[in-house]
């Protein structure tokens, strides 16, 4: 253990490789676009990019243009594409310097691009992303067709894609993925209608490609994918189970030990009290580090082994677990989700489900002061 704490989030990237050639595997010879945003889930991006790279990963896509000087910065060149799109002329400067491919969601962000490619005296690669039914980002299906035509006519644009974004691809019911499948259909049949060549159309997210073989994940005549979660070790739901490997192991270790007595109480709020005569261990990590609050009497960790449950509230800086009659000592490592060093598991999905959240939001959550400690490089 590293840091001022002994706390750290270990991420293996010899099971990211592994992913990732899952994920390679599923898309059948489908471009594998990479989703890093959100500081790669948690993950680190600049460590989690340069193995994607390195193993043969084409393409990457992020959020926001910080993530992607982040990226440029740390040394990947292989193509980003910024998800988020570009809200002013600066944002649209720094893309086409940077040489990001901008995803565009409304008219008025293929002008900021086009005019700051202009100004630089290059072409600036974009993708226009359709809203089939997110409701959220993308421009209207009914209008992509006109904005897809004016961008390719547009000679200091170059329209590299065109993708939509699946609103349910995690539910076992397929209807609305079919659906906004179709309405995407319509999209390119009307655009190409108009001369429009669409370059790299995707859809498929992780939750589409464990689907596969359903009809739902493929898309119409996609040629690229764009896997996240999977890339990191989780099923985006239960159902679409997948030989995947977990990529974060957060742990830490026992800094100290109490003896409590039946009927006494651990923590604010004193909402824990001790059922019998026993041991509670008390952790060096707390809500400021990501555990969340709601996870109190609820969440559990793996102690020697085991499952341990938690006692009483997570505190800024502190978790307590109900240690039994032990055996536990100080200095014992405790995983809080990931992989023990003797191989037991304690799966991010459940962690969350404890807490009442997603496996998404745990990962994220992870503080800045948790360092990330890589292996299998």
């Amino acid at each position: 253990m590293r840091g001022a704490r002994p706390t750290e989030a270990r991420i293996d990237l010899a099971a990211l490789r592994a992913n990732h050639a899952l994920a390679a595997a599923r898309a059948g010879g489908r471009r594998v676009i990479a989703v890093v945003k959100t500081d790669a889930y948690g993950h680190g991006a600049p460590a989690v990019a340069r193995a994607l790279e390195a193993a043969g990963c084409p393409a990457f896509a992020v959020m926001t243009l910080a993530e992607a000087a982040e990226l440029r910065d740390a040394g990947v060149a292989a193509p980003l594409l910024a998800l988020g799109g570009v809200h002013d002329a600066e944002e649209a400067e720094e893309a086409v310097a940077r040489g990001v491919a901008v995803a565009l969601h409304a008219p008025a962000q293929a002008v900021l691009v086009a005019e700051a490619a202009g100004r630089r005296g290059r072409r600036a690669e974009v993708q226009v992303e359709v809203d089939t039914g997110m409701r959220r980002m993308g421009v209207r299906a009914e209008e992509a067709p006109e904005l897809l035509q004016a961008v390719q006519q547009e000679p200091r644009l170059h329209l590299a894609g065109v993708y939509t974004h699946f609103a349910c691809a995690e539910d076992p019911d397929p209807g609305m993925s079919r659906a906004q499948l179709r309405a995407f259909a319509e999209v390119l049949a009307a655009a190409r209608a108009r001369g429009v060549r669409p370059g790299l159309v995707h859809v498929a997210n992780s939750a589409a490609l464990l689907a596969a073989p359903d009809p739902a994940a493929a898309g119409p005549e996609t040629d690229a994918v764009r896997p996240g979660l999977l890339l990191y070790g989780v099923s985006p739901a239960p159902h679409l189970a997948a030989p995947l490997r977990p990529v974060m192991t957060l742990r830490t270790r026992v800094a100290a030990l109490r003896r409590v007595a039946a009927g006494e109480s651990v923590g604010y709020g004193a909402t824990f009290r001790a059922a019998r005569p026993g041991l509670v261990a008390t952790l060096p990590l707390g809500y400021g580090d990501g555990v969340p609050w709601s996870a109190a009497n609820r969440g559990s960790a793996l102690l020697r082994g085991r499952r341990v449950p938690f006692a009483g509230r997570v505190s800024m800086d502190f978790v307590t677990l109900d240690a039994g009659s032990g055996p536990v000592e100080v200095g014992d490592e405790v995983v809080l989700f990931g992989e023990d060093a003797g191989g037991a598991r304690l799966p991010v999905e459940e962690a969350a489900a404890a807490a009442g959240t997603l496996a998404y939001e745990l990962l994220v959550r992870v503080g800045r002061r948790v360092p990330r400690i890589v292996v299998g490089d």
